[in-house]
């Protein structure tokens, strides 16, 4: 784990993160996304995460090369949702398991200390165990799951919502 760094996302980071992104649309049912990103769509994406606040991003670094961010974004668009989050977690193939997950979690938590954030909300699509156990590292708890809530490479999936007080 002490080989891995994990700082602010930075602009220059948007075709490392576009690339593990769209690793995890083509060939995973992690993300619901169906159609790979666009440098100017992760650019915008990227654009949006502050140094405080509610909506920050963290990359994690191996030896130069991005292997994953964790961030939180938007939960609901309606202005009463305003103190709540969504949490994200992505890893580069080969690198869950490896206490870059723990890290990046670790980073962007500290990083919402301070901020008007009442909850964070993570959905997992089922069967994750290795993501059920991080969030649940977290203090993350199961509110429940969402029978058949996506349809992706021709299959429904259920998704599992969990919640954590901050």
């Amino acid at each position: 784990m002490s080989d891995i760094a994990v700082r602010r996302a930075e602009p220059r980071d948007t075709e490392p993160l576009t690339t593990l992104y769209n690793h995890y649309i083509l060939t995973t049912t992690v993300t619901f996304d169906l159609e790979p990103k666009t440098l100017a769509q992760r650019g915008e994406w990227l654009a949006g995460f502050a140094a405080s606040g509610p909506y920050q991003c963290f990359v994690a670094q191996k030896q130069g090369r991005v292997i994953g961010w964790a961030s939180s974004t938007r939960f609901n668009e309606r202005a009463a949702y305003d103190t709540s989050v969504t949490t994200s977690v992505y890893l580069a193939p080969g690198e869950s398991g490896r206490g870059g997950g723990k890290l990046l979690y670790s980073a962007l938590f500290e990083g919402l200390k301070g901020a008007d954030i009442h909850r964070a909300y993570a959905l997992i699509t089922l069967p994750n165990d290795p993501s059920e156990g991080l969030h649940r590292h977290f203090g993350f708890r199961l509110m429940g799951v969402a029978s058949e809530a996506g349809r992706k490479f021709d299959r429904y999936w259920d998704v599992a919502w969990y919640e954590k007080a901050l």
